[in-house]
């Protein structure tokens, strides 16, 4: 799969493949008072998977409802990095693979997003790839109830994203949150997956804009 216009756009906003960023969570500031002391954040790892010729939109999955963690809830496919994995980059693309299908040869890698910080208590590295336009999803049974895309440019527009408040741990704070499209209108984008978009969205304004 060659790289078009707007991939090598994407590209210039990236870190590269050959320079894994190592440093602080960018949001790691906000969440100091809500991590473990003492304890460095687990390393993790998503895909931001990229599809469409005329419209890229962004795959996104929604959790299985019976899972311990974050279920119901949208995401990435993704998670821990494990021992055997050789570094974030095979993580995502395992992870992808285990619960959309994507074969890892299928996917293009164009770079890496900024390492984010959760409240779970992991440093999570987006991956962005680009996936061949007649990909069918397959949801890994009991962990994706739900596959699904939105249009890249309207997760990049300003005003589709909000930050609302929320009460956790004893205290208020703000998250980012999506308002509903009209291609998924019952499904919420928020907290990490949000934040992990306007980075996304941030980076391309500092390279030039959305392609």
């Amino acid at each position: 799969m060659s790289p078009g216009p707007a991939d090598a756009a994407l590209q210039a906003a990236l870190e590269p493949l050959n320079a894994v960023p190592a440093g602080p969570a960018w949001n790691l500031d906000e969440l100091r008072d809500l991590l473990p002391q003492r304890v460095a954040l687990a390393d993790a790892a998503v895909l931001v998977p990229l599809v469409g010729d005329r419209e890229t939109r962004v795959i996104l999955t929604r959790r299985d409802d019976g899972l311990r963690h974050h279920g119901g809830q949208v995401s990435f496919p993704g998670g821990r990095v494990d021992p055997g994995d050789a570094g974030p980059l095979a993580a995502a693309l395992r992870e992808a693979e285990e619960e959309i299908g994507l074969r890892s040869c299928d996917a293009h890698v164009l770079g890496y997003l900024d390492p984010l910080a959760t409240v779970t208590g992991f440093q999570v590295l987006p991956v962005v790839a680009r996936v061949p336009t007649g990909f069918v999803p397959r949801p890994r049974p009991g962990e994706v109830a739900e596959v699904f895309s939105l249009p890249l440019r309207w997760l990049m527009a300003p005003e589709n994203l909000e930050r609302i408040a929320i009460h956790y741990r004893g205290r208020d704070r703000e998250v980012f949150e999506y308002r509903r499209h009209e291609a998924a209108p019952g499904q919420r984008v928020w907290g990490a997956t949000a934040s992990i978009l306007y980075n996304l969205r941030q980076r391309l304004l500092a390279a030039g804009g959305l392609p």
